[in-house]
C-alpha cells in the first residue's frame, strides 16, 4: 500500500499484509473469553484468495474464538442450472470448508458453524423450494438469508448488487419471501445503510414473527455526500436504532464499519490503527447500540477479510473488548458468544 493514495470507501481490495505489520503485536486482552464470530466471508475474488487456511492463519493470535458464522458474498455460485438455484453453490463450497473445520485437524474453532446463504426473497413464494435446497445442502449448518437493501442516491457510496432503489424491504413481493423464510424458521439478515433504517423498523413492525439480524451497525455512512456531517449523520443514526430497539424481533450486529463509516483512513495513512484508536473512532456508535438494545441482543463481527482493509485480527477484537469493557462478565459472555448462540441456533 501506498500512503498518500486516495481511499476508495464502500469499495472491496485485498488487504497487504505488508502494511497491517505497521504497529507492533498488541497483548491479547481478555483471551480467556469465548467469541463467536458472527460475520464472515470465505471467497476468491479478484484474485484475493480467503479460504478456510487463510482465515485460520488470521484468527491464530490469541483470541478464544470457538465458532463463527460464514456470511453471504457471491462466492462459488454454480455455473449453470436455473438463476434462482445458482447461490446454492456458495453453501455448498462453505459446507465443504466448514467439513474441514469439523475435523479438528485444523484447530478447536468451530468455522462456519452456521450458514447464512442468500436467495432471492423478492421471488415471493416462489422462493421457498430455494430455501429448502439450501437447507439440505447445509447439512445442518444453514441457518438464514441476507438479501442486502443498501442502496443510495450516490454513486460514490457503491450499492449492494441486489438492491435496484431504496425501498426493497417495502416491496410486497420480498416481505411475502420473507413469510416463506420465516415459516421455514430461518432468519434474515438485513443489510442497510442508515438512511434506510426507517425500512427496517417498519419491515420488523410488519413481520413481527420474523427474526431479523442488523448487520455492521446498522450502516453508518462516513464519506461521500455523508463526509463531514459526523453530528448530523450519528443524531439520524440514533434516532432509527432507538426505534429499531423497540422492536423485539431484532437483533444487532456491532462491528464491520471499517469501509463505510470511513472514520479511519486505512489508504493513506502509513500504518493501522491500534486498537485504542480504533475502539475511540467506533465506541459511541457501538455502545449506542448496547444502550438500546442491551447485551442479549447484540453480537459482535469480525467482517473479515473486508475490514482486514483496515487492522489485523488481533488490534480488531482488542478495540471491541475495549468497547465492551464496562460490561459485567455475564454481559461480555453474551455478546460475544451466548447472543450468537441463541441466535444462530448453535449447538
Amino acid at each position: 500500500m501506498t500512503p498518500g493514495r486516495p481511499t476508495h470507501f464502500g469499495r472491496i481490495h485485498a488487504p497487504d499484509e505488508a502494511w497491517l505489520s505497521g504497529n507492533p503485536p498488541e497483548p491479547i486482552l481478555e483471551p480467556d473469553l469465548p467469541i463467536i464470530d458472527t460475520h464472515h466471508h470465505l471467497w476468491d475474488r479478484d484474485g484475493h484468495r480467503y479460504f478456510l487456511q487463510d482465515f485460520l492463519a488470521d484468527m491464530a493470535t490469541g483470541h478464544h474464538v470457538v465458532a463463527t458464522v460464514f456470511l453471504e458474498c457471491h462466492s462459488m455460485y454454480r455455473a449453470t442450472g436455473a438463476e434462482a438455484m445458482r447461490p446454492v453453490g456458495e453453501t455448498e463450497f462453505v459446507v465443504g470448508q466448514a467439513a474441514m473445520s469439523a475435523s479438528a485437524l485444523y484447530g478447536s474453532t468451530r468455522v462456519a458453524a452456521g450458514i447464512v446463504g442468500f436467495a432471492d426473497l423478492t421471488l415471493g413464494d416462489r422462493v421457498e423450494p430455494v430455501l429448502e435446497v439450501h437447507v439440505r445442502a447445509g447439512g445442518g449448518r444453514f441457518r438464514g438469508v441476507r438479501h442486502s437493501a443498501a442502496w443510495d442516491a450516490s454513486p460514490v457510496i457503491g450499492n449492494s448488487a441486489v438492491a435496484d432503489g431504496p425501498h426493497l424491504y417495502r416491496r410486497p413481493d420480498f416481505r411475502t419471501g420473507l413469510a416463506r423464510l420465516t415459516k421455514l424458521g430461518l432468519s434474515l439478515d438485513a443489510w442497510v445503510f442508515h438512511p434506510q433504517l426507517a425500512d427496517v423498523v417498519e419491515l420488523a413492525r410488519a413481520c413481527p414473527d420474523a427474526r431479523i439480524v442488523v448487520g455492521h451497525v446498522g450502516g453508518v455512512l462516513g464519506y461521500g455526500p455523508y463526509a463531514g456531517r459526523q453530528k448530523d449523520v450519528f443524531a439520524a443514526w440514533k434516532a432509527q436504532i432507538v426505534e429499531l430497539a423497540r422492536c423485539p424481533n431484532v437483533v444487532m450486529k456491532l462491528g464491520g464499519m471499517m469501509m463505510r463509516l470511513a472514520a479511519y483512513d486505512y489508504r493513506t495513512q502509513p500504518k493501522p490503527p491500534t486498537s485504542t484508536e480504533l475502539a475511540a473512532l467506533w465506541g459511541p456508535y457501538i455502545r449506542t447500540c448496547i444502550e438500546q438494545f442491551g447485551a442479549d441482543r447484540c453480537l459482535f463481527e469480525s467482517n473479515f477479510p473486508v475490514d482486514k482493509m483496515g487492522i489485523g485480527w488481533a488490534a480488531l477484537w482488542n478495540a471491541l473488548k475495549r468497547v465492551a469493557a464496562d460490561g459485567s462478565p455475564a454481559e461480555k459472555l453474551a455478546m460475544f458468544s451466548g447472543t450468537a448462540r441463541r441466535v444462530y441456533r448453535l449447538d
